[in-house]
């Protein structure tokens, strides 16, 4: 089966960051996705798209929108709050087992500390051991329960997190079960983490179960790194743009998974903070949806 395209709400600027502007309603943004071309999309934080099970699943028939799964972040480095991570990942993944969706995106919580040296981060700037250990105990738990819902739980490594650089990435797969974890490999953040997507793509296909893509302007990027710039307001300059005007290798990513086999859902996204002026979400998801189809013809 070719890859089927989804998008997510943090296309039009829903992310879970406390006090980030949500300028439109979940069903304008579900609206959109119609028109923009895609079939499926993910919950974006929890609460945004309704968290009743019946009326999720009444708003997304109406769309003829299939739900793919739900982005969670966690506090992997706090081990005080693993009890609060893991009730929060159940309700999420008892909410889309009950709406057929396959995955669960776990990932750690943006840090403060780390968001501040996005794109930069060194070996010194990590978890300790212990940190480590306590959060593929977590991942891996939450991982189990999952699958007795039926859905299937994949880590997502992202900027401005303690799981963002090809080691932090690599070592992550080191210590959880290839069985019971995959990755979702997000072509912008391993790009902004340091890393080559396609080439990651190559080496570790059969590891990669979900797929999120993302395009960075590499200018941009190198500005962020030179300059320090925050992980936040490294969106708000442009940092991520539609596909196919930045630097990221999107068609060898999926050539690559394409080759290995990969049957799955792939997801537009485009982080963005939709006060800035000239954001326009809709037109921006449309042409990266035109930009797949032309391009890598899926």
């Amino acid at each position: 089966m070719p890859i089927r395209i989804a998008t997510a709400p943090v296309s039009w600027g829903i992310m879970e960051v406390e006090g980030w502007a949500r300028q439109q309603t979940y069903e304008e943004v579900l609206d959109e996705m119609v028109q923009a071309g895609y079939t499926g999309t993910e919950l974006g934080p929890y609460g945004f798209l309704p968290t009743d099970s019946a009326e999720l699943k009444r708003e997304l028939e109406k769309r003829k929108l299939t739900l793919i799964g739900a982005f969670v972040p966690l506090p992997l480095g706090h081990l005080e709050r693993h009890p609060e991570g893991l009730r929060c990942a159940l309700e999420t993944a008892r909410l889309l087992a009950a709406n057929g969706a396959p995955y669960i995106v776990l990932a750690d919580e943006m840090n403060e500390s780390r968001m501040a040296i996005a794109g930069s981060a060194g070996p010194a700037d990590g978890f300790t051991e212990a940190q480590w250990e306590g959060a593929a105990r977590l991942i891996s738990c939450i991982a189990k329960t999952a699958r007795e819902l039926g859905v299937r739980s994949v880590f997502h490594h992202h900027a401005g997190t303690f799981v963002e650089t090809p080691a932090e990435v690599g070592y992550l797969l080191d210590l959880t079960d290839p069985k019971l974890l995959g990755i979702c490999l997000d072509t912008g953040h391993y790009f902004y983490g340091g890393g080559n997507p396609a080439e990651f793509a190559r080496t570790h296909a059969q590891r990669i179960w979900h797929l999120h893509l993302k395009d960075i302007r590499a200018d941009v990027l190198e500005k962020v790194r030179s300059e320090r710039i925050g992980y936040l307001d490294a969106v708000r300059s442009g940092v991520f743009c539609e596909l196919g005007q930045g630097n990221v290798d999107l068609a060898g990513v999926i050539h690559e998974l394409s080759k290995a086999g990969f049957d799955g859902w792939a997801v537009f996204e485009q982080d963005v903070d939709p006060t800035v002026p000239g954001t326009n979400p809709l037109a921006s998801a449309t042409r990266s949806r035109e930009y797949l189809r032309r391009v890598a013809g899926v």
